[in-house]
């Protein structure tokens, strides 16, 4: 502990764990809002990972910097931060640099949005409007809090951003850097600073397997090859009890998604998605169907499949652990 305080009791390390409590940073975004060299910066930011106070991951040529995810180091630093004057001058410059880094992003964000709208747009048109499919998530979910949540193939990180207010911390799992660019920027928008977005592949996602209380695929089966590798992946990242959603098309015969837009599967049907749960050791608990609405011929029905790791967890005599029992 007394290292630990240590590493935190130095003015720019402090500075830069008020800032990576507000969102994920770069080398060069710390650089530039506390106005230091980069080699300076860089020692901080050693100093602070070898306390463990923060954590770092690589997106392509990037490395990003974020509170380390654990319950005890972020109590820690959010107990020195919350006795900081928020009026302080430094702290509040900081906070205005870190405004404008965040501008930026969106900014960025929003030019690579309108480059693809009109595909996504296209798409959007064959199916009932997306409220009405998060309001049917929702429903699904329900309004019980959770500890962890992870987003596969987050893209925009929306569901990220609908279900903040359930989750104590999430991880969205995406491709494109570019989508990620887009996410990252929408939840900074939306202040969402208990959620990170981390480049990686569906079929090895860089999280921790069994700890997961809601694993969720949104529109993402029907670009894979391999869905059920996909499925089986999902449900390791599972804890005893909890719960995936997968939201997809049923089967439909729209060959230009497939031509145009790099579909590779043209829906799924409630049987397949059974069959890949059962491969997956999962249990199938809800499925809902939303039709398109009017146009029912030449739209697109969304489907949405809960489905639950039936082994149950028993708290042993340390509450902070628990043991896994399969279900008889």
């Amino acid at each position: 502990m007394v290292d630990v305080l240590k590493s935190a009791a130095e003015q720019s390390r402090l500075r830069i764990l008020v800032l990576l409590n507000q969102t994920d940073l770069t080398v060069s975004d710390l650089t530039e809002i506390l106005g230091q060299s980069q080699p300076r910066v860089s020692r901080h930011l050693k100093l602070l990972l070898e306390a463990n106070l923060i954590s770092r991951y690589q997106e392509g040529s990037w490395a990003f910097f974020r509170l380390f995810d654990s319950d005890e180091s972020r109590a820690l630093v959010h107990g020195l931060i919350n006795r900081l004057d928020p009026a302080d001058p430094i702290i509040s410059r900081d906070l205005e640099r870190l405004e404008a880094t965040k501008r930026r992003r969106q900014e960025k964000a929003a030019e690579y949005f309108s480059r693809n709208a009109s595909s996504w747009d296209e798409i959007r048109s064959l199916h009932v409007p997306d409220t009405a499919i998060e309001n049917e998530l929702r429903s699904l979910v329900g309004e019980k809090s959770f500890q962890s949540m992870v987003d596969l193939g987050t893209g925009t990180g929306r569901l990220l951003e609908l279900f903040a207010p359930l989750y104590r911390r999430a991880v969205g799992i995406d491709l494109s850097r570019e989508m990620l660019a887009v996410a990252r920027a929408n939840l900074d928008r939306a202040g969402v600073a208990h959620a990170q977005v981390r480049l990686g592949d569906l079929y090895t996602p860089p999280v921790d397997r069994n700890c997961n209380d809601l694993v969720t695929m949104h529109q993402v089966l029907h670009y894979l090859d391999d869905p059920a590798t996909a499925i089986y992946e999902a449900a390791r990242l599972l804890r005893p009890g909890g719960r995936l959603v997968i939201v997809d098309f049923a089967p439909h015969d729209h060959e230009f998604l497939r031509e145009e837009h790099a579909h590779l599967r043209l829906g799924f049907s409630d049987r397949q998605i059974v069959e890949w749960l059962e491969q997956a050791e999962l249990e199938l608990e809800a499925s809902r169907e939303i039709a398109p609405g009017s146009d029912v011929e030449n739209g697109l029905t969304v489907k949405l499949w809960l489905a639950r790791d039936p082994r149950i967890q028993i708290a042993g005599p340390d509450t902070t652990h628990a043991e896994s029992k399969e279900l008889a």
